[in-house]
């Protein structure tokens, strides 16, 4: 299949109709339909069955249409770096964030940054560790900022920054809270246990494990926003990243950081054979320098 061929088969699939997939790329009907026909020759197969006007893809469609998307996403990459080169514009900054710096530390730095640098573009995405590797290896992404660097992979990191964990809370629940919490001191209290989140709760996990504390665990939440939803909501008290702690504290809501002390590293990961650029090294320089502040 040649470009052409895979633009129409994606905008076909997309649409369910021949006449949908003409608008949707400012053709001809007839058009489409001749260039799906000769993209079905070329590799031999049926893309599409038709079922009451529309166009049904076939499992090998199905097959087929993971691979095309692909190709689809770089397509539309190539013409933003063509069209970014027309206007002037500078580098494209692929970067890739767990949801826990979404809503604070990344966009603040993209601000700061972009202050300076309105001739580069980003392009930014939220990602789970789990997503990471092929995020990278795929070109989806160009770094991802992690509190893991996955083993045995092709890639290498610098670390940015330091997080630690907190105990989320409502103020009523522990009014004179001291500037440190306990694992120990939790016990009375009901549990929003985010043990299975991660490299975090593997942490967590082990800390409870290491002092013998057992505690109420009433919900597990695989993502913090929706275990500070729960503390919010009165469900029971969690432990997550103070960068979390930070974008949902309100009123009502406290945090405080565990005694002794929980931290990890914040790094800055990508491929071995694609380091960052000098305007993305710049970028992470001033990311570091957020974090601290955070």
């Amino acid at each position: 299949m040649n470009l052409r061929q895979i633009e129409v088969f994606h905008a076909v699939y997309l649409h369910g109709t021949v006449s949908a997939a003409a608008r949707s790329l400012n053709v001809s009907q007839p058009s489409v339909t001749k260039v799906l026909r000769h993209a079905e020759k070329s590799i031999g197969l049926p893309l599409f069955e038709r079922s009451k006007g529309r166009l049904i893809p076939t499992q090998d469609a199905r097959t087929l249409f993971g691979e095309v998307t692909e190709i689809q996403d770089r397509v539309r990459s190539l013409r933003q770096a063509c069209q970014n080169m027309r206007q002037g514009r500078g580098s494209l900054l692929r970067v890739s964030a767990l949801p826990s710096l979404g809503l604070g530390a990344i966009p603040d730095a993209v601000a700061q940054f972009m202050a300076g640098h309105e001739d580069i573009l980003f392009d930014l995405q939220t990602l789970h560790h789990d997503e990471m590797v092929r995020k990278l290896y795929e070109r989806e992404t160009d770094i991802a900022i992690s509190f893991e660097v996955p083993p045995s992979a092709p890639v290498t990191h610098q670390v940015i920054g330091e997080g630690e964990l907190v105990v989320l809370f409502r103020e009523q629940d522990i009014p004179d809270a001291p500037s440190r919490l306990h694992l120990d001191d939790l016990r009375e209290h009901k549990f929003i246990s985010p043990v299975q989140s991660g490299p975090i709760g593997q942490m967590l996990a082990s800390e409870l494990n290491r002092l013998d504390v057992v505690l109420d665990e009433v919900v597990s939440a695989r993502t913090y926003y929706i275990a500070a939803g729960l503390v919010r909501a009165g469900v029971g008290m969690a432990i997550v990243d103070n960068f979390t702690a930070a974008a949902v504290c309100a009123s009502g809501l406290a945090s405080r950081p565990l005694q002794p002390a929980l931290t990890f590293d914040i790094n800055a990961v990508y491929l071995q054979n694609r380091p960052p650029s000098r305007a993305a090294s710049d970028f992470l320089e001033l990311l570091a320098g957020v974090i601290e502040q955070l």
